[in-house]
C-alpha cells in the first residue's frame, strides 16, 4: 500500500514539474530502495521515542534527497517558497544574509548592505555554528534558515566563527523587514562614476540606467571619465539581471551560456548593440563574497576585455538553480546547469581571478616634509616675479592662495578619510583615471 503511494508520488512530481523531463522506468534496485524508505517511515511512526507528524518526517526525507546532491538544491515549504519569491522581488524579512552549507555549518556568502546582519558586523566567510544556543551541526540548510527567520523586531543570537581570526563570538541581531536597494551610486572626483550593485533582484537593469543618467547630470552633463563597478559581497540573484547588467556595457558578443542535461537548460545569452558608457574605462571590484550573478558580470566583462577586474578571488558559484513549484504551494530549488563565461570557462568552485590582486588595506597619511618650508621659495635670495607681470598685489595673491589651499585641504581630507576605509576603491578610482588618460592619448 505504502510503496504504491510512493510510486504515485513520483509520477505526480514528474507531471507537475516546470522543467520537462523524460519519462523513466525505475530499476528493480530503485523499487527495493523505495520499499526500504517505506519501511523506515513505518518504523519511525511506530517506534521513534517521540511522536512526530507525517509531514515532519516526509519533508525531512524530501529535503534529504535534495541537499545530498549539492549545497544549493533544497526543498521549500509554503513559507520558505513565499519568502524566496519576496526576496527576488526586492523586499523580504530576516537578517539580510546569503548563506550556504559547508563543513556542517552555515557559511555566510555575503551580508547584504544596510541590513541587520551587515550592521551587526557579519562578514563574508563567517561560519554560523549556533543559533540561539542550538548547534547548527546536524541541521539542514533549510532548517537553519528557518530558525534564523522570525517576527520582525525580535532578537536572535548567533555564534559566529571567523576563520581568519580563529575565534568564535556571539552576535545579537534584531530581525527586520528588509528592503533591498540593489543599486547605489555617487560621483567621485574627476568625473569618475561609482556604482555598487548589492544584489541582482528584479530592479537592477532599470536602476543601472537611472544611475548612469543621474551621474552624468551630476558631472555637469558631461560624459563620465569612466566607471567603478563595485560587486563586492554581492551574493548574486537573477540570471536575467546579470545578463542585463553585462549587456549595459557591451556592444556585442556572448555574455554567458548555461549547459545542463535537459535541452532547455542549454542556453546562450548575447549582448545587444549599445554600450551605455561608449567605451569609457570600467574597473570592477570583486571579493570572496561576490558570487553567482556577480561572477557572471565580472567574467563577461573580463573575457571581452571591457573591464579590468581588481580585488580578490570571487566565491566560485558557477551553478544554475531552477525553482520548481510543487503541489500545495511548496517548491524546490534544483541545480540544473552550470554557467560558462564567453571564453568557455566554468568558474564552479574556481571563482573569478582578478586581473590585479588588491587586498583590503588600511591607508595612513604620514609626514613627508612636503610643505612650504622646502622649495625654491624657501631659498635665500630667490628671484621674485616682477610686479608688472602680476595680476594682483603680493599680499592679495598670498591671501587668495591660502584660501584656495585651505579649501582644497578640507576637501582632500574629507576624501582621504573616506578612502582610508576602502583601499580597494581608492585603487579602482586611480586605475580608471589612468586608463582614461591612456585611452585619450591613443586617439
Amino acid at each position: 500500500m505504502i510503496i504504491n503511494k510512493f510510486k504515485k508520488s513520483i509520477l505526480t512530481l514528474t507531471a507537475l514539474s516546470l522543467v520537462p523531463v523524460q519519462a523513466f522506468a525505475l530499476s528493480e534496485e530503485a523499487y527495493e530502495k523505495l520499499d526500504i524508505l517505506a519501511n523506515v517511515f513505518e518504523r519511525i511512526k511506530s517506534a521513534y521515542v517521540e511522536d512526530v507528524t507525517d509531514t515532519e518526517v516526509l519533508e525531512a526525507a524530501i529535503n534529504g534527497m535534495l541537499v545530498s546532491l549539492d549545497p544549493h538544491s533544497s526543498y521549500m515549504n509554503i513559507d520558505s517558497f513565499k519568502d524566496m519569491r519576496e526576496q527576488t522581488s526586492g523586499e523580504f524579512g530576516g537578517l539580510g544574509i546569503e548563506v550556504t552549507m559547508e563543513r556542517g555549518a552555515v557559511k555566510v556568502v555575503s551580508p547584504i548592505d544596510d541590513t541587520p546582519a551587515d550592521k551587526a558586523g557579519i562578514q563574508a566567510g563567517d561560519y554560523i555554528i549556533k543559533i540561539d544556543g542550538e548547534e547548527v551541526q546536524g541541521l539542514s540548510l533549510g532548517e537553519a534558515v528557518d530558525k534564523m527567520r522570525g517576527k520582525v523586531g525580535t532578537d536572535i543570537t548567533v555564534k559566529v566563527y571567523r576563520e581568519n581570526e580563529r575565534k568564535a563570538f556571539d552576535v545579537t541581531i534584531t530581525r527586520d523587514r528588509i528592503k533591498v536597494t540593489p543599486v547605489k551610486y555617487h560621483l567621485e572626483e574627476g568625473g569618475v562614476g561609482y556604482i555598487r550593485i548589492t544584489t541582482f533582484n528584479a530592479k537592477v537593469d532599470d536602476s543601472i540606467k537611472d544611475a548612469l543618467d543621474d551621474l552624468k547630470k551630476q558631472n555637469d552633463d558631461k560624459p563620465l571619465v569612466g566607471l567603478v563597478l563595485d560587486l563586492r559581497n554581492n551574493p548574486g540573484g537573477l540570471l536575467t539581471q546579470a545578463v542585463a547588467a553585462s549587456d549595459a556595457f557591451l556592444e556585442e558578443g556572448e555574455i554567458v551560456s548555461t549547459k545542463g542535461r535537459i535541452t532547455n537548460q542549454n542556453q546562450r545569452f548575447n549582448a545587444h548593440a549599445g554600450d551605455m558608457l561608449n567605451g569609457k574605462p570600467i574597473v570592477v571590484i570583486v571579493n570572496k563574497g561576490s558570487a553567482s550573478a556577480s561572477e557572471i558580470v565580472a567574467g563577461a566583462l573580463q573575457d571581452h576585455k571591457r573591464a579590468v577586474i581588481i580585488g580578490t578571488k570571487s566565491f566560485g558559484k558557477g551553478s544554475v538553480q531552477t525553482v520548481m513549484p510543487l503541489p500545495g504551494g511548496n517548491g524546490m530549488r534544483l541545480t540544473t546547469a552550470l554557467y560558462y563565461t564567453p571564453s568557455g570557462r566554468s568558474i564552479q568552485a574556481e571563482g573569478i581571478e582578478p586581473d590585479v590582486i588588491v587586498k583590503p588595506a588600511k591607508v595612513e597619511e604620514f609626514e613627508t616634509g612636503d610643505d612650504e618650508s622646502f622649495g625654491e621659495a624657501a631659498l635665500k635670495g630667490h628671484l621674485e616675479i616682477p610686479d608688472d607681470v602680476k595680476d594682483e598685489s603680493k599680499d592679495a595673491k598670498k591671501d587668495r592662495k591660502k584660501r584656495e589651499e585651505e579649501a582644497k585641504k578640507k576637501e582632500d581630507d574629507e576624501k582621504l578619510e573616506r578612502r582610508k576605509k576602502d583601499y580597494q576603491l581608492q585603487r579602482a578610482i586611480g586605475m580608471v583615471k589612468a586608463l582614461s588618460i591612456w585611452t585619450e592619448s591613443k586617439k
